[in-house]
């Protein structure tokens, strides 16, 4: 009977918790994804290619504890005056989770074919909330551009990417590069010239949070990422998120988009949509989609497995992407 009873209050109190504060789910889900992402990263070990150089954890922001960034170019750069074309990824996560070391065995092999590029942390929710992941990249660019001699950058060649969480604040920092009623809105000034942006790589994103299906685990998910990415439980509340709709502000300005998204992946819509919308505006656009019907469904992040066809696909998309806009 006390065994039910502590049951009982245990049930009760971790209820009341997660209907107090986003913290005791965020915390929960940030666990399980984190342990994805380092699973996801050992299994690219042995696809990266030797001749790679790495500077780690510089910081792009003295005044920010979060604000730290890796840069990764081919070796014979070094010791060099080469400036390379440079792609700035931000790391996914559904905002709460993820980091830039994650991602990082993906940017050696992308730097493997010829680019600079830069894995980017930021301030997770719920202990930082919208729109400061975007302040936080765009202090990044300037940072970048500031030493580009020393990070072999070609800052007339910037590439804003990212996935999942990381697409949606890549594409949004685009719209506000090229959109200056955008940047206006969301009170966010673009630290670099819409010149300098060459393209916009984005993979699995979310784009809308209109398309949003509140039902079961995936429901629960998303109410605990919005409470904790806007600071409100309930998002009407907070007038921000409608900033957040990528779709909603794309403008004829963009940069070149390559957009991809598994078949499998409950995301899959937000990404077609948007590959509509920019193409609609006359923003060129090249989309790496598969049929309903592919077996077998590729998840969420399929790009990132590269032992499948799809990714290694991806890979090869992206890269042909990032060199026909380099030229």
């Amino acid at each position: 009977m006390w065994t039910l009873a502590g049951a009982t209050v245990l049930v009760v109190a971790g209820y009341l918790a997660i209907q107090i504060s986003p913290w005791p789910a965020a915390l929960f889900f940030r666990a399980a994804m984190d342990r994805g992402g380092v699973a996801i990263a050992r299994a690219l070990e042995k696809h990266v290619p030797a001749g790679v150089t790495a500077q780690l954890n510089e910081r792009y922001d003295t005044g920010d504890a979060d604000a730290f960034l890796d840069v990764f170019h081919p070796a014979e750069a070094e010791n060099t005056d080469h400036k390379l074309p440079t792609v700035v990824w931000v790391h996914g996560g559904g905002f709460i989770s993820g980091d830039k070391d994650q991602v990082a065995n993906y940017l050696k092999i992308l730097a493997a074919k010829g680019f600079t590029t830069v894995g980017v942390n930021y301030s997770l929710a719920p202990g930082t909330t919208y729109p400061a992941p975007i302040k936080q990249v765009m202090v990044a660019l300037a940072y970048l551009e500031a030493h580009a001699t020393q990070f072999h950058i070609d800052p007339s060649k910037f590439f804003l990417a990212g996935d999942s969480a990381g697409a949606q604040i890549a594409a949004q920092l685009a719209n506000l590069i090229s959109t200056p009623t955008h940047a206006q809105e969301v009170g966010v000034a673009p630290s670099i010239d819409r010149r300098q942006l060459r393209g916009v790589l984005l993979h699995c994103g979310v784009y809308d949070p209109g398309q949003f299906k509140f039902e079961g685990l995936s429901g629960f998910f998303l109410k605990t990422v919005i409470w904790s990415y806007f600071g409100a439980k309930d998002p009407s509340a907070n007038p921000r998120r409608t900033q957040f709709s990528v779709i909603r502000s794309v403008s004829a300005a963009l940069p070149p988009m390559f957009i991809s998204v598994g078949n499998g992946d409950s995301l899959a819509p937000q990404s077609r949509a948007l590959a509509e919308t920019v193409a609609r505006h006359g923003v060129p656009v090249d989309v790496l989609f598969f049929p309903d019907d592919h077996s077998p469904p590729l998840p969420h992040e399929y790009q990132f497995n590269l032992d499948t066809e799809a990714g290694q696909t991806a890979l090869a998309r992206s890269v042909g992407f990032l060199a026909g806009n380099s030229r």
